[in-house]
């Protein structure tokens, strides 16, 4: 059965990219395109697609106004935002994230229409197949085998830091996460959420506003400090250097690792390197399996690493991959995952 996928934009050259792009597809299906947001809404009401992608800035309706009228007659259509490379385009999609958008992708901008059918195969694509995942056939039990490493064993007290890997769906879980952990939060956490930059900047800036604590995007060798989390920002991996006993924040632009940049197991590898077995690893909502090699670091190391569980995750991709390759000590829902952070360090006895 192929996905039924509306096309939303007041550019008839991005509306007719974007159908050439995914009529060459033979699971996808193009079933209408709008040129506002209010003939999406009409259209989304008539026709109920499995994917809408949607135009931020479009006549008589924005895609902001539309989506809240999406998510209220059509709970089930997941929607991608079809976003500008802007400040103003980056600020308008943490909304719409936040809102409910499944994700996000960034305008083809200045490319041929080579590439920019090329971007649209790499990019949109993929996120499209994700939103909505073919049910697996049923596969025969595999024969049980022996764990990897030993039953977890939660030991609150001697945890220093807290590293979060997260990718799609990720604005709106670390919405329901970091500002539930209190002021008071006696370890610094790091997150590398996948995006590009601006994107970045905005999202830290949407959850300081939320948060206790205080959040902001990395900056390159300023020192690791207890209450404050740290983003990674946009096509820069972060990592966590120690020099005596000062620990810094350390970016670069290496390589893409499992085809992003910031990338999860950069961290999780240097938070090990840095702090031994003083790391909680948490591996939330995202596609691929990103963070899986650096939280085999941290259980290596004595660590501890959390996933989040499968009916709370947008996307069970990251940590699926996490809890299949044995790595996961607890399985958590979205909603527990920061009271079981301030349980762990609620007798916290160790200092950065």
């Amino acid at each position: 059965m192929r996905i039924r996928v509306l096309i939303v934009d007041d550019s008839p050259v991005i509306r007719r990219l974007l159908r050439e792009a995914l009529s060459k597809e033979a699971d996808l299906e193009v079933i209408g395109a709008a040129r506002d947001g209010r003939e999406a809404v009409e259209m989304v009401r008539a026709l109920r697609p499995d994917v809408v992608t949607l135009d931020i800035e479009m006549p008589v309706m924005d895609g902001l106004t539309a989506l809240r009228e999406i998510r209220r007659i059509a709970p089930r259509t997941r929607v991608i935002m079809f976003s500008t490379l802007t400040e103003k385009g980056a600020r308008e999609t943490i909304e719409a994230l936040s809102l409910g958008a499944f994700d996000f992708v960034t305008k083809p901008k200045g490319s041929s229409l080579t590439q920019s059918l090329q971007r649209i195969k790499e990019e949109l694509i993929p996120k499209i197949r994700a939103a909505m995942p073919r049910t697996p056939a049923p596969r025969l039990p595999a024969p049980p085998r022996p764990p990897v490493f030993k039953p977890p064993l939660v030991r609150p007290g001697v945890y220093a830091v807290v590293g979060i890997g997260i990718s799609t769906g990720g604005p709106k879980a670390l919405m329901e996460v970091i500002p539930r952990l209190p002021g008071t939060f006696p370890v610094p956490v790091l997150i590398v959420q996948h995006m590009p930059p601006m994107f970045t900047t905005q999202l830290a800036r949407s959850l300081d506003r939320l948060s206790p604590l205080r959040v902001k995007e990395a900056q390159q060798g300023e020192p690791v400090q207890k209450g404050t989390v740290y983003i990674a920002p946009g096509d820069y991996h972060m990592e966590v250097r120690a020099s005596g006993r000062t620990k810094h924040i350390h970016l670069h632009q290496g390589p893409p690792e499992n085809g992003c940049r910031p990338a999860v197991d950069p961290l999780f590898r240097s938070l090990a390197e840095t702090y031994g077995g003083a790391v909680v690893g948490v591996v939330m909502t995202g596609m691929g399996h990103d963070g899986r090699e650096g939280a085999r670091k941290i259980k290596e190391k004595g660590g501890l690493v959390i996933a989040q569980d499968e009916k709370t995750s947008t996307v069970f991709g990251m940590p699926r991959a996490v809890i299949e390759a044995g790595l996961a000590d607890l399985v958590l829902p979205l909603a527990e995952i920061p009271s079981k952070l301030q349980e762990i360090f609620l007798m916290r006895r160790r200092s950065i």
